[in-house]
């Protein structure tokens, strides 16, 4: 049993669809409900991971770490795929999440309206360049992993619903919509919908 500590709709998301893909149970914690969530990781972001005595942070260190402990398809046993899939989960976690980040940073932190959409928009054209390498990426594959969906399309589907918070046009391909229709209509990430929004109602 894994406790994953969480904040609804952010990349702690992906970290759920993983662990219900490997048929690991997971308590969900909302940390928007506890007033000392900096005492658990100092930095104050998700997700956090308790397995048994550890306690893990850092996305994509998460992720590692789960699909290492978990054989399973999202993480292929060859070398040379297994290093592929190494380096799509740091694309995900290292280049298109700080992409996106960018633009919650700059709408909370510029005031003027004029220089807030001019920055807003170039954020967006950063994004759109990483978009356009996945869609790249997806020329003789269905996913990035081949043939069946990988941990990073599954982080990517999760980052792919930001933009809808902000007022910028965020292109994205169609092979790649193909690939993230395909991901967010997986029973385990409809699971994690739903429980992100259960808990929500609860709270």
């Amino acid at each position: 049993m894994y406790t994953l500590y969480y904040s609804k709709g952010a990349c702690s998301a992906a970290t759920q669809v993983v662990l219900r893909e490997l048929g690991q149970e997971v308590t969900i914690i909302n940390v928007q409900q506890l007033s000392n969530f900096k005492t658990i990781n100092p930095v104050g972001a998700v997700p956090v991971l308790v397995d048994g005595d550890k306690t893990l942070t850092e996305g994509a260190a998460i992720m590692l770490h789960i699909l290492n402990k978990h054989n399973s398809a999202l993480f292929p046993e060859n070398e040379s795929a297994r290093q592929q899939a190494i380096q799509n989960i740091m694309f995900a976690n290292a280049s298109m999440h700080p992409a996106y980040s960018k633009l919650f940073f700059l709408a909370e932190h510029v005031n003027d309206e004029k220089i807030k959409q001019e920055t807003l928009n170039s954020a967006a054209n950063t994004i759109n360049q990483l978009w356009q390498v996945v869609e790249n990426k997806l020329t003789k594959n269905k996913f990035l992993g081949g043939d069946s969906p990988s941990a990073a399309d599954i982080m990517l589907a999760v980052y792919s619903r930001w933009g809808d918070y902000f007022p910028v046009d965020i292109i994205i391909g169609d092979k790649t919509i193909t690939m993230l229709n395909a991901v967010q209509a997986m029973p385990s990430f409809i699971k994690t919908d739903q429980a992100e929004q259960a808990m929500s109602s609860t709270d």
